[in-house]
Order: structure tokens, then C-alpha cells, then sequence
């Protein structure tokens, strides 16, 4: 479904992404893991089209993302939850939503969706009229989630949903997109600092650290390897 290719990407001169290479396939639960800086937001920043690479490639299905202007990306099917959830504080949690569901599948698809993601989600259900800034950390994950699934998505990329959260409301967040993925089948892309938890969810793995991918395998592999036991895990 996504491949990229010898991707190059930053913000001056200087690349924050190296030659990085990584392909998930279609139904795959993909992590992407690595200390701060290593250039997890700005690799879903590039595919998503906020900023330009330096070089490579970046295919979704048969297309060539990079010839795709940014804002045609969300009607191939692809939904970018970003960093700091970023929802629409002036806007009612059904409001954000609506927001979601501007591709001409989340149109196509609203109704279905809607009761999806209540389902899923049913704190948004309870809160629908509620203004999306007053709502804690946790619910405002929960509707940027929301957002992403309300426009059909055939990728969903989650950019560290853990972030600012207390652990007992980022596992609660770990544990709703488990169950989303394995009812919806949906292809799922998570960069994420909390490793542990990243990889338990996720088929396969990549980390990355000073912009190049220096491991990949399946949650098992990268769970057993010592680099990753040590500077990751703990242990």
C-alpha cells in the first residue's frame, strides 16, 4: 500500500530524514519507534505533503504521492492524526468530526462512520454538542481519532497518540485502536515514543534514530534484539 523509497527530507540544508526506506502493506499495523529528533513527525509531515522532500519516493497503491498536491493526499485514502491532536477548539466534538468526513468517501461513507466511531469511541458520542477545547488530553486523542476515521481512511497515520497523556489514558488509547484495527481491518502507520507499547500493537517494526532506519523486523524480532532491549526497553 505505502513504499517509500529513499526518502530525504528537512528543513534546511541539512536532511532530518536519511535514505529512508519503509513499505506497509495493505491490513498492517506498522510502528515506527525512536528517541526525539530522529525524524518521526517529519516523516509522516512529507507523505502527507507539509513538506517537500530532498529525494526519493514515495508510492500509495499506484500512485506517486509526490505528484499528488498535498491537499488531494486525504481523498487517496490517507488520514494524518497529527502530533498535539490539534482539533478545532472553538468547534463542538460533532462539529470536528464533520471536519473529518470533507473527503468524498467520509461523505459517501458518513453515516456508517458516524455510528462506527461512536461505537468505538463512545466518550465522543456522550460529549457530541461539547466544545472540543474544553475536553481533557485523553478525549481530545479520542476525537482526533475520530476525525481521521471519519474520512474513510484506507491509511491511518497516528503521530504519537500517547503524547501529554497520563499512562492509564494512553493505554486505554492502545487498547481502542487494537480493537479498530482488528474489527475494521484498517492499515494502521504509528509513530510513537512509548516503544514497549508500539511494538506489542504492531505487526511489524522500524526504528529510527538521527533520520536513518537502523532496524526493522516483526514486533517479536525487535522485542528479542539487545539494542532494542536496552535502549528501548529497559532491560
Amino acid at each position: 500500500m505505502l513504499r517509500i523509497e529513499g526518502l530525504s527530507a528537512g528543513y534546511s540544508a541539512k536532511p532530518v530524514l536519511n535514505d529512508v526506506s519503509i513499505r506497509v502493506d495493505a491490513g498492517q499495523f506498522v510502528a515506527i519507534v525512536g528517541p526525539n529528533g530522529a525524524g518521526k513527525t517529519t516523516l509522516f509531515k512529507t507523505i502527507s505533503g507539509i513538506l517537500q522532500p530532498n529525494g526519493g519516493r514515495i508510492m500509495f497503491g499506484d500512485a506517486d504521492l509526490l505528484a499528488v498536491p498535498p491537499a488531494q493526499r486525504p481523498h487517496l485514502g490517507i488520514a494524518h492524526v497529527p502530533e498535539g491532536r490539534q482539533v478545532f477548539p472553538s468547534l463542538t466534538v460533532m462539529e470536528n468530526l464533520e471536519m473529518g468526513a470533507l473527503t468524498e468517501s467520509g461523505r459517501r461513507d458518513w453515516k456508517q462512520n458516524i455510528e462506527r466511531i461512536f461505537e468505538w469511541l463512545p466518550v465522543l458520542a456522550e460529549r457530541r454538542a461539547q466544545f472540543a477545547g474544553t475536553l481533557s488530553g485523553g478525549q481530545q486523542q479520542m476525537l482526533a481519532i475520530g476525525r481521521g476515521l471519519a474520512s474513510s481512511p484506507k491509511l491511518l497515520m497516528l503521530d504519537e497518540p500517547s503524547m501529554g497523556l497520563a499512562p492509564s489514558t494512553a493505554d486505554f488509547i492502545f487498547d481502542r485502536l487494537i480493537d479498530i484495527r482488528r474489527q475494521s481491518g484498517l492499515t494502521m502507520l504509528l509513530v510513537e515514543q512509548r516503544v514497549a507499547e508500539a511494538l506489542e500493537s504492531a505487526d511489524h517494526g522500524y526504528v529510527l534514530e538521527a533520520g536513518r532506519v537502523v532496524l526493522e523486523g516483526s514486533n517479536e524480532a525487535l522485542r528479542a534484539d539487545d539494542r532494542v532491549r536496552k535502549a528501548y526497553l529497559g532491560m
